[in-house]
């Protein structure tokens, strides 16, 4: 029996989710534009070094000033403000269904781009600088919930059959903490790259007297700090995501008898697992580090993105049956 106000609140509070996230990325943006940092030729002026040391920025950050710090602030109340309203509408779904609130595509992508808001709050509480990676953060965020809920919305509902399992509550749910995770550090590590190209610009324009002119990307973290957040979200995330795959392969025998099928949902998890840990393992290689393992990172989230969209969508298996 479904509860159908509580189904319609889920609705509700989804939208709203949508309208807070949304808001959120203006309140970013505004900190950005109303920010301001300081360029090599400033630093000359002042008595500082016109080039970095080997392995710092090119660029150092002046103090923010009052109104970017209150407007990040506000970004922050507002992302928080969703993350509550976002965790109320798998709350709200699962109790109008009386189970577990991933029972389908929307329910799962819904409760993935939770886990990531929810990680970049823990993370931009813990580190303030990586707050300024709010906005490159929420707008996948927003792009996302939009997504979600035009082609992969679902009516409040029963399991199907399939589902109706213990292993629901533990290989699901790990593999959505891992996807989320995931997303953080891929996001990280696009962020990396984009920063190592700013830096690379902006300390080539020093050295020939040229600075270059000031840019929004001058508000971002520290390229290693980007890549210290890459490389310690896929840490945090990867064990999960390992889990998830056991957690998987033993429910897959419970039910259809075999542990391991190369089932298209199987074969793609397996492969997000090889990827990652080959990120892992390059990001502590010699030769590896920067932005040869920030690349390995990148395909690790778009073969997750690839795994949850298209193999649920276009290719046929026995995980077909969550539909969407």
């Amino acid at each position: 029996m479904i509860d159908e106000s509580l189904a319609a609140l889920s609705d509700t509070l989804f939208s709203v989710s949508v309208g807070l996230y949304s808001l959120a990325v203006v309140a970013f943006c505004a900190e950005l534009a109303f920010g301001r940092s300081r360029q090599p030729r400033e630093l000359v002026a002042a008595g500082g070094p016109a080039l970095p040391p080997a392995g710092a920025s090119a660029v150092t950050p002046a103090a923010e000033p009052e109104g970017a710090r209150r407007l990040g602030l506000v970004a922050m109340v507002l992302t928080g403000l969703g993350a509550v309203t976002h965790a109320g509408v798998l709350v709200a779904r699962g109790m109008a269904t009386d189970r577990l609130p991933w029972g389908n595509m929307y329910e799962f992508a819904t409760a993935v781009v939770l886990v990531a808001v929810v990680a970049y709050l823990v993370l931009a509480v813990r580190a303030p600088a990586l707050r300024h990676i709010g906005v490159f953060l929420l707008a996948p965020v927003v792009l996302s919930m939009v997504l979600i809920g035009l082609f992969l919305y679902a009516e409040a509902g029963p399991l199907v059959a399939a589902l109706r399992s213990s292993w629901l509550a533990i290989h699901v749910s790990t593999a959505t903490i891992g996807f989320g995770i995931f997303f953080v550090s891929g996001i990280a590590s696009i962020l990396y790259l984009v920063r190592t190209r700013r830096d690379a610009l902006v300390a080539a324009g020093a050295s020939t007297g040229a600075p270059a002119a000031p840019s929004l990307l001058d508000r971002l973290p520290t390229a290693a700090a980007l890549d210290r957040t890459a490389h310690r979200t896929a840490v945090f995330g990867f064990p999960i995501w390992t889990f998830a795959v056991i957690a998987g392969a033993i429910w897959a025998e419970s039910a259809w008898g075999r542990f391991w099928g190369w089932d298209p949902k199987e074969t793609w998890a397996f492969i997000a697992w090889i990827v990652y840990a080959a990120y892992l393992h390059a990001r502590t290689t010699a030769g590896w580090r920067g932005r040869p393992s920030a690349w390995i990172n990148i395909v690790g989230l778009a073969v997750m993105i690839f795994n949850l969209l298209f193999v649920n969508l276009v290719s046929t298996g026995l995980h077909s049956y969550g539909g969407v």
